[in-house]
């Protein structure tokens, strides 16, 4: 699984694709493995890109735990 990461709002979610309602689908599924990330903006440095993706992933992870 892969989670690319465009642009990001001052929350930290991501502009063009519902984090939360992707990971949802893919832990019904099953799926419990990693996911990699690649950020394809361009407001941020590529590694600031990725690190802002790994949180808001983190942070979508910990509200699925949660329900």
């Amino acid at each position: 699984v892969s989670a690319k990461s465009y642009d990001f709002d001052a929350a930290g979610n991501e502009t063009s694709t519902d984090f939360a309602r992707m990971l949802g689908i893919v832990r019904r599924h099953g799926y419990a493995g990693f996911v990699g990330i690649e950020y394809e903006g361009e407001r941020m440095s590529e590694r600031d890109g990725i690190m802002a993706t790994k949180r808001l992933l983190e942070r979508v992870r910990d509200r699925l735990v949660a329900i």
